[in-house]
């Protein structure tokens, strides 16, 4: 089986594409757009993406959440498990001694606030279409086209994604889009200190007690607050789109407060 950081090397030829009155079409894709409206960059990554698609079929998976349970938990247990970290995951590497096998970021204000870590990845890393202002892309960018609006599982990555309020979700429909299963949540704690309007942009004053590390969103770091509820909407629907497809997302957060999916203890995995 290909390790994931050698898949974005091996790209499968272009049997995507026809031609058509606009230009060549993309086919298997969940809207049929004329190449040559595509900027190259996305084309790229829709390529990569028909790479990954079912390519890791049947095998499980870890979607690493920053949540403070994460410094709780004994994360040496995955360092031969298939991974996906996210936002600042890249913090805790030096501590961890490896790095996850794939990354995801959607924020626009961390990755503006992060853009130089970003970059500096050597793993598949899957990016909001919009951090092209701040990255350029390398041979493991993948950028996604993720949006705010219209509330949707993506089952195929080469389309359009919905945010669902949180990074996990992209996250999800990634690990559904590649055929993980199951897919199992750690550092997910779904609770914060932070009181406020959701999505509202606030900045920093100290120390951060909301993720796993003090200086994740330490003192200056400009973030949004969390929508919750939004996010367990997003939830229930990639609960119902794996359930729908014959695999599942189980829980493993230490103390974790979702609800949503089955909870299983995370020591037991191994």
């Amino acid at each position: 089986m290909t390790s994931p950081r050698r898949q974005l090397k091996h790209l499968a030829p272009e049997p995507l594409w026809r031609a058509g009155r606009a230009g060549w079409i993309l086919l298997k894709h969940t809207a049929a757009w004329p190449l040559a409206t595509l900027h190259s960059w996305r084309r790229a990554s829709i390529q990569r993406l028909d790479h990954l698609k079912d390519s890791q079929r049947g095998r499980r998976a870890f979607i690493l959440g920053n949540g403070p349970s994460l410094a709780r938990t004994d994360v040496g247990k995955l360092k031969n498990e298939i991974t996906f970290g996210m936002n600042r995951v890249f913090l805790a590497f030096p501590a961890w001694g490896f790095s996850t096998d794939y990354f995801v970021c959607v924020n626009d204000l961390v990755i503006e606030q992060s853009a130089h870590e970003i970059a500096a990845l050597q793993m598949p890393k899957f990016l909001s279409w919009r951090s092209r202002r701040f990255i350029k892309p390398d041979d493991h960018t993948i950028f996604l086209n993720s949006t705010y609006e219209r509330p949707a599982f993506a089952r195929d990555a080469r389309g359009r994604l919905w945010e669902g309020a949180t990074v996990t979700y992209v996250a999800l429909q990634l690990a559904f889009h590649m055929g993980f299963d199951p897919v199992i949540l750690v550092g997910v704690d779904h609770t914060f200190a932070s009181r406020g309007q959701p999505n509202t942009t606030i900045v920093s004053l100290g120390e951060d007690v909301d993720h796993f590390d003090p200086g994740y969103f330490g003192r200056g770091f400009r973030w949004q607050l969390p929508d919750l509820e939004v996010s367990e909407q997003a939830y229930r629907m990639a609960r119902k789109a794996f359930q729908e497809d014959g695999r599942r997302i189980l829980d493993a957060t230490v103390d974790g407060q979702l609800t949503v999916f089955p909870k299983v203890e995370y020591n037991s995995l191994f």
